[in-house]
């Protein structure tokens, strides 16, 4: 007879392997987030791509079956009604965590709505109809986590002087490329408790090989033009983001696993990992319209890095904390003021979760 009780089996993959969202937050999650941008078949003409039904379905089963979903509001609300549909059917709603937000104009396009004033910004209004919005599309009763975040130290402050629920993950844009998130935001989130729920981690496909930019050029396909007609990359993107085809015996040695001393497949699995690397609650938002993509991202879950080759991965692209932390320091170490006065120890920062082998 079977024990009443037996130890959880290995999971089909690393996204399996769950953490806690965050010191205040109980809900256990994947180590990173499925973005469903690409979900859905609006936004085609605008330059993100898109899915039909039956290949978001696809997407969603492969992820779903490796570990992992989650959802947001994208392509005119398309991507929240595919992914409430698949939920539906599969009848896995309790076993998902969704997350989704307002504040954008989610009936942009409707032609018969004549005032969509109150359909965007960060009013209740908005926070109302879309939320409720949110869940007749998802076939839902409840989400598990809705992303805005505005004014978080005086909000937070607020809700621990009431005894409310203070906020709990901060969604923002963050990739080797662009890094402005690190000079107030990760320091705010290890002071508060946060979790980082970071997009742009893929700095939007072009953290890509020669090679890979070269085929989308001839095909057509291009890149992501939703925000910047020029798809392809600068010279600084792809000095950081080079790739050198080897022998046959070896794969791609991208730039950024020579700084770091590694070598892996893709540079974008290195760049997932600095992201998991940098704070102990971090979920990256990952997405993609292939499950090849899928497969390629959980090998970042494979790969540790040390102090010393975050560093150098951080630095293949030029950036300048700026002041007053270039001066006095991020909190991270004792400044140099401090250090001409005295030599102090301090207690470490919580460290990341490392690979399990």
């Amino acid at each position: 007879m079977a024990p009443l009780y037996s130890l959880s089996p290995p999971p089909p993959t690393k996204l399996g392997r769950y953490r806690l969202l965050s010191p205040l937050a109980g809900v256990r999650v994947s180590p990173f987030q499925l973005g469903a941008m690409s979900i859905g078949n609006k936004w085609h003409e605008f330059g993100i791509g898109s899915m039909d039904k039956t290949n978001s379905f696809k997407l969603l089963d492969a992820y779903f079956d490796a570990g992992l979903s989650s959802g947001r509001k994208h392509q005119d609300e398309s991507s929240e009604a595919f992914i409430g549909e698949w939920a539906e059917k599969r009848g896995i709603r309790d076993q998902l965590v969704i997350t989704t937000k307002y504040s954008t104009n989610y009936k942009r396009g409707q032609s018969d709505i004549t005032h969509m004033v109150n359909y965007s910004g960060n009013g209740s209004k908005s926070l109302h109809v879309s939320v409720e919005a949110s869940l007749k599309k998802l076939r839902t009763t409840y989400i598990d986590i809705l992303n805005q975040g505005k004014v978080l130290y005086l909000a937070n402050q607020y809700a621990k002087d009431h005894g409310k629920m203070p906020f709990s993950v901060y969604q923002g844009s963050w990739s080797i490329f662009e890094r402005s998130l690190e000079r107030d935001i990760i320091p705010m989130a290890r002071s508060e408790g946060l979790a980082l729920a970071p997009w742009g981690v893929l700095a939007g496909g072009k953290i890509q090989t020669n090679a890979e930019e070269a085929r989308r050029k001839g095909s057509g396909e291009k890149g992501r033009t939703t925000f910047d007609p020029e798809w392809e990359r600068t010279m600084e993107q792809k000095r950081c983001a080079t790739c050198l085809k080897r022998s046959r015996r070896n794969k791609w040695k991208p730039r950024i696993s020579q700084l770091s001393g590694f070598q892996f497949d893709h540079p974008y699995t290195v760049a997932i990992a600095y992201h998991l690397h940098k704070l102990s609650y971090v979920f990256p938002i990952i997405g993609g319209r292939k499950v090849e993509h899928l497969k390629e991202n959980i090998a970042a879950l494979d790969i540790s890095l040390t102090a010393k080759q975050i560093k150098r991965i951080g630095n293949a692209t030029p950036f300048d904390l700026g002041f007053p932390y270039n001066m006095f320091g991020d909190n991270t170490t004792d400044n140099y003021v401090a250090q001409c006065t005295a030599r102090c120890d301090r207690v470490p920062l919580q460290q990341p979760i490392t690979p399990v082998k």
